[in-house]
């Protein structure tokens, strides 16, 4: 074992969920389902929504962060890292293709090399609900989320009287995994306050090849939340959020030493009011991330041709942001709901060598991008008649960014740093993006049908912008916004035991934002090569979609299904897309009854044979073909009683070796074996004891 030191509710995914929303006014919203759980799929909302419930137990093994809470989800898939801080994508799309919103708030990774992206920072039991929104069919929750956004929602708190209650989770498992949550709320109709704590430890696991895995991790947060509620449709929160985490990776040469976050929110929320504004939200926000790795803490450090000496990084970066959304009554036939967002963040960062790590805590940060944009949006429901719904919106966001590097880090060495040729530059971009969907209610087995078509331009982000180089310069800083052209087709049924939903889409993306390694460059005034990392634009093309069925009858028996392809192609190189996972089926079947559940759970994949070798995207790079595989897992739960309940799994029952293709080379580390790809865990088992009072 590596001893490791202990070193905000959105508007939902769309009117109609705004207004239903607005009606829980009971004591909570959250109430207790005597039906023991283990989720393995999501609950579809809509034709182009899903949502699932983080606090009960999610298979495969209960997630320990944002990443780990998404793996179920058909059309997602995590690049793995060790064993924390994984990278989603979602239809082959990552970083700010796909929106990543907690509890109302925007938090940026500071790595330059995605070492934490912005799930890093979630503690999945601490939040009500995820929410999934797929493709550009919705404008209110942030810019870009041209692939979709993904909510972590905590829902808002009302209480009618005095009310005390404590629920508290601890995971066992395999590999030294030991997890703790605690959730505390008291108060009355007036004040209240919530106090949210989690800390989570695991040592590395091995594949199922018995091979160790550099992957040991230990995460810890705390939230504290004070609530005002002058009325019963009003509240007002002040939230302070403390959290910080080490990890280890398999991946790269540097661990992660630190994940120190503190955020600060404050939320005016209130809803069924008289008049023409029917509900409103207010958030303001401030938040930093604090990120240090290093190739000496956590690893046996042994110099290397790349590595030859200890070396530290700290990255930082603030983010302050605010949003306003308000919703009207209707208008005749017309909801309407509209808003205003703007954030502004800056990245920070020192590094140091040899001697000078023991002290780099001393060194003064060197600014090297700030970033700010403003947003307005809109969106509408136009009813034409008591069947169709016309949905659209628009948003239009300004953005400006400045380059405050003055060097640019071209290689290793004492000459690698090389003046900017962008420096103090600040470049800005005025980019509209906007939807029009035509839904249906077939009026037939609950049975719903929409089409939509959705326009998305993303600007480029940190990691795009600054962190990698341009195909014709040291600088990236001339990289054009990203635009995406989609249609989306959805399809939701019940027939009597049985749901039916599909999602397909249709997607040509312009000016794609591509990341290249090993791209051939020459050296400055030399006849010599390198290899760099750079962002290109690109042309490209993607299509697929997601089907699941679901069957459950009065007995409680169930069998489900969900079927998950994306297929892309680079049109300006006239090859295949990088960082698409191939067709992957999941299958379960099992027993819910009221005090007790089990179930087994299949996944399998085929073997993806279209990769563009070294090219992908923020989160990684293809690095070759993959084979399929398939991955067979048991769970099983139990209400002892109204307050204490039991849920257990095996995950990878069968102990095969795998890993998933859009993750990256294993690297070398003294005491481990290198493999190809960061392998997935090898058979774990998993216990969850849940106490709520």
């Amino acid at each position: 074992m590596k001893h490791f030191p202990i070193t905000a509710a959105t508007l939902a995914a769309s009117i109609t969920y705004l207004n239903a929303a607005t009606a829980q006014n009971a004591s909570t919203t959250k109430t207790v389902d005597l039906d023991p759980l283990v989720v393995t799929t999501t609950e579809a909302l809509n034709t182009y929504t899903t949502r699932f419930d983080p606090t009960v137990a999610i298979q495969p093994l209960p997630a320990n962060d944002g990443a780990d809470a998404l793996r179920h989800v058909a059309g997602i898939n995590v690049s793995r890292k060790g064993g924390a801080n994984g990278d989603p994508t979602f239809r082959g799309m990552a970083g700010s293709r796909l929106n990543v919103v907690v509890d109302g708030v925007s938090t940026l990774g500071g790595c330059g090399n995605r070492m934490d992206p912005p799930t890093a920072y979630v503690f999945p039991s601490s939040f009500d609900q995820v929410t999934i929104l797929k493709g550009p069919q919705s404008v209110q929750h942030g810019p870009g989320a041209s692939a979709g956004s993904i909510l972590f929602e905590r829902a808002p708190t009302r209480l009618t009287t005095s009310d005390t209650q404590l629920v508290t989770q601890l995971v066992y498992a395999g590999h030294g995994r030991r997890d703790a949550s605690l959730n505390a709320l008291t108060g009355n109709e007036s004040l209240y306050a919530r106090l949210q704590g989690s800390w989570a430890e695991a040592d590395d696991y091995t594949d199922g090849s018995g091979n160790r895995v550099n992957s040991a991790y230990q995460r810890w947060n705390t939230q504290a939340t004070l609530g005002w509620t002058p009325s019963e449709n009003a509240a007002l929160e002040l939230s302070y959020g403390l959290s910080d985490a080490q990890a280890a990776y398999a991946d790269r040469g540097m661990d992660g030493d630190a994940y120190d976050r503190e955020t600060f929110t404050l939320r005016y929320q209130a809803d069924q009011l008289n008049g023409t504004l029917r509900s409103i939200e207010a958030i303001a926000y401030h938040n930093v991330a604090d990120h240090v790795m290093d190739n000496y803490s956590l690893r046996e450090f042994t110099p290397s041709m790349m590595m030859s000496m200890p070396m530290v990084s700290n990255p930082e970066r603030l983010t302050n942001g605010a949003s306003v959304t308000a919703v009207f009554d209707r208008w005749q036939d017309l909801d309407a709901l509209v808003g205003l967002d703007t954030q502004y963040n800056k990245h920070r960062t020192r590094n140091a060598m040899g001697m000078a790590v023991d002290s780099y805590s001393s060194l003064p940060y060197k600014d090297d991008a700030e970033f700010e944009q403003v947003g307005t949006f809109a969106e509408f429901n136009y009813h034409l008649g008591e069947n169709n719904t016309l949905a659209f919106g628009t948003r239009l966001d300004r953005w400006t960014a400045t380059d405050l590097r003055s060097t640019v880090q071209v290689g290793m060495g004492a000459h690698s740093m090389i003046a900017n040729p962008t420096a103090k530059q600040k470049r800005s971009d005025t980019l509209a993006s906007g939807y029009l969907r035509f839904e249906r209610d077939l009026n037939q087995n609950g049975a719903k049908a929409s089409i939509g078509i959705g326009r998305s331009e993303r600007f480029p982000d940190y990691w795009e912008l600054v962190s990698k180089e341009g195909a014709t310069s040291i600088s990236a800083f001339d990289t054009k916004p990203e635009r995406l052209t989609q249609i989306d087709l959805g399809y939701l049924a019940t027939y009597g035991d049985t749901t039916l939903t599909a999602s397909l889409f249709y997607a040509e993306h312009d000016d794609f934002i591509l990341i290249q390694s090993r791209y051939p460059k020459m050296m400055m005034g030399s006849s010599l090569s390198r290899m760099a990392t750079v962002a290109r634009n690109i042309e490209a093309t993607t299509y697929g979609g997601e089907f699941e069925a679901r069957y459950q009858n009065d007995k409680g028996w169930y069998l489900g299904g969900a079927l998950a392809y994306t297929r892309g192609t680079n049109d300006t190189d006239y090859s295949a897309l990088a960082q698409i996972s191939p067709l992957e089926l999941k299958l379960e079947t099992g027993i819910r009854r009221q005090n007790w559940s089990a179930g087994w759970l299949s996944r399998l994949t085929s073997s993806q044979d279209r990769f563009a070798l070294n090219q992908g995207n923020i989160a990684g790079q293809d690095v070759g073909p993959s084979e399929g595989f398939d991955v067979h897992s048991l769970h099983a739960s139990y209400r002892v009683s109204e307050n204490w309940s039991l849920a257990g799994g095996i995950d990878n029952l069968f102990d095969i070796t795998y890993a998933e293709h859009i993750t990256r080379n294993g690297t070398q580390i003294a005491g481990y074996l290198q493999t190809f790809r960061v392998n997935e865990p090898g058979r774990t088992t998993w216990l969850r004891l849940e106490t709520e009072f």
